[in-house]
């Protein structure tokens, strides 16, 4: 694999992380439980995503950097629905039994 390919891979990497903080970033405190369910369904689809990256076989660049991907939407994914399953126990009654 080439040098250039190996330094866009990374750009798009870097790129996507940014880009990715500043739009979450700049969603207000009350739109976040609206769209937790949709955030949610994103980030299992760049699950998948970087489950394809990191086992493409294009190289040591695109394995490590597909590793990285695939904990950090992993965690993202988990603690989505943590969230999602404790923003429901609030609207639940007191003596309600699950």
């Amino acid at each position: 694999m080439s040098m250039i390919t190996t330094f866009m891979q990374v750009y798009v990497f870097v790129l996507a992380g940014f880009v990715g903080f500043q739009v979450i970033s700049r969603v207000p405190a009350l739109l976040h439980t609206p769209l937790m369910s949709a955030a949610n369904a994103i980030t299992g689809i760049s699950l998948v995503g970087s489950l394809v990256a990191a086992g493409s076989g294009r190289g040591l660049a695109s394995n490590i950097l597909g590793s990285i991907a695939v904990a950090c939407a992993t965690i993202n994914v988990v603690g989505g629905f943590l969230i999602t399953d404790r923003m429901l126990k609030m609207f639940q009654r007191p003596g309600a039994k699950k």
